[in-house]
């Protein structure tokens, strides 16, 4: 059995260190504050600071982006921290913008991530989809990760990236062994968008883990921005709601503090 650290730095940022490989996902690390375009006009004001700044995070392996366009996964500060990193694993579309060490991965690549003296760890992308059918052309590409490496007792550990839950999402419950899950929560909208949803809520997640039924949930990107409708509040009440085996499978983070758990 292995374990994984991870510390939620604040929305999708985390840094996962495990099997000696530090792994950070989704780097934004602006003050608050600032009001940052999403497109199609729709904006969203950053409302709270990381819990840890840039310069405070050990020297970094890999930057999993699940998508390089909305400043809410990856902002000013976290553009800057790039080059600086091995490898930044991302959107074909994404790689096609930042270049330089960025890789591009369609939906099902597995890319290894190889160093002497440490395992290797199996980087495969799965779908996402950050809105509701036919949307991609508007909201553009977005990807999750699942992580493996020799050692694991409970399965993959995946990032689910900002998505709904769709077609292709479900297809990871079938596809792949998961132990642990990033969940990107929120219930992203605007009001433009009107009830328009362009992450999952507490309800979907929920119906998501049932069918994965991972050994531990860890739910992300809720909190720091206007645009997030559903924060920890409603999702202890969707909690609140479901069976107790369910329930007992969700671990909260709280922003800064290492989390060691078994994966």
């Amino acid at each position: 059995m292995t374990e994984a650290r991870i510390t939620h730095v604040g929305g999708p940022t985390t840094l996962i260190e495990a099997a000696g490989w530090r792994l950070l996902t989704d780097p934004r690390f602006d003050p608050p504050g600032r009001r940052y375009s999403f497109g199609l006009g729709t904006s969203s004001r950053k409302t709270a600071g990381p819990a840890l700044e840039a310069a405070e995070l050990p020297p970094l392996d890999a930057v999993l982006l699940t998508h390089d366009h909305h400043a809410d996964n990856l902002d000013t500060a976290g553009r800057a921290l790039l080059p600086g990193v091995g490898t930044v694993l991302t959107t074909p579309s994404g790689a096609g913008r930042l270049g330089g060490n960025a890789r591009g991965l369609g939906a099902w690549t597995t890319w290894r991530l190889e160093s002497p003296g440490r395992p290797t760890i199996e980087v495969t992308t799965t779908p996402a989809r950050h809105g509701p059918p036919l949307s991609r052309p508007l909201v553009g590409e977005v990807t999750g990760f699942a992580l493996r490496w020799e050692g694991q007792r409970h399965g993959a550990l995946w990032i689910t990236g900002d998505t709904v839950l769709c077609a292709g999402v479900r297809k990871v419950a079938r596809r792949i062994d998961v132990g642990t899950v990033l969940l990107h929560l929120g219930g992203v909208r605007f009001p433009l968008t009107g009830p328009v949803r362009c992450t999952m809520t507490a309800a979907p997640a929920l119906e998501l883990c049932a069918q994965l039924r991972p050994h531990t949930v860890l739910p992300v990107h809720y909190e720091g921005w206007s645009h997030f409708q559903e924060g920890l509040e409603g999702i202890d009440a969707e909690l609140g709601r479901a069976p107790a085996d369910l329930r007992a499978r969700f671990r909260r983070l709280t922003p800064g503090v290492p989390l060691e758990l078994p994966v």
